[in-house]
């Protein structure tokens, strides 16, 4: 006999998937929303339904927004010349949040990881070149986080960018080995790309 009502149950089983979720605190979370004004519950599903129906990739760097172009590439008062190459969205928003870059950015939406089936052909890395080329990029930065895949990722794109004319760099030191960007703290990482340097592979 189940213990809770199938709607909720379901939607319990629908918020453990949420990283670092467990099935014990998906069914909190669910008794939590039910307990709330009905209000809250149709706002959450009408924030839901908006969500996956007008978010989508910048057509140029892959970033989340409502519209064909985000904000920053709409932007002609960034640096064209600077793109600063990062795994998601999140952490876009983590460099952005530190104030310290003002140039364009190129979101990859996952890093190489041969072992799960997903290799440059996966990641957002066709328009890459071109792209490039069309700003008039003079240095790439790659900030990738410094785990085994993010290393890997980096040196890939190093050793792909290398024939182009601009300068390829690697955030500083300071970010933890195995550090994922969207967690550091703003200060670490402005000063992670205050001191990049050249790639070195």
């Amino acid at each position: 006999m189940p213990l809770l009502p199938p709607a909720l149950d379901k939607l319990a089983t629908l918020l453990s998937r949420l990283p670092g979720v467990g099935k014990r605190s998906a069914t909190r979370y669910a008794f939590h929303i039910l307990g709330q004004p009905e209000e809250f519950a149709r706002s959450l599903a009408s924030a839901l339904e908006e969500l996956v129906t007008h978010v989508r990739f910048c057509v140029d760097c892959h970033a989340l927004t409502e519209h064909e172009q985000c904000d920053i590439c709409r932007d002609l008062s960034r640096d064209r010349t600077l793109v600063c190459v990062v795994e998601t969205a999140s952490d876009l928003v983590a460099v952005e949040q530190t104030g310290a870059f003002c140039g364009l950015y190129h979101v990859l939406h996952g890093v190489l990881a041969p072992l799960k089936g997903i290799g440059p052909g996966q990641l957002r890395l066709a328009n890459l070149e071109a792209r490039l080329a069309a700003v008039g990029a003079r240095e790439v930065i790659l900030a990738t986080s410094t785990d085994v895949e993010g290393e890997a990722t980096a040196l890939y794109l190093a050793k792909r960018l290398a024939p182009l004319p601009l300068t390829v760099s690697r955030i500083a030191t300071g970010v933890p080995m195995g550090g994922e960007l969207e967690y550091l703290d703003q200060n670490t990482l402005s000063r992670a790309l205050s001191g990049r340097r050249a790639f070195e592979g």
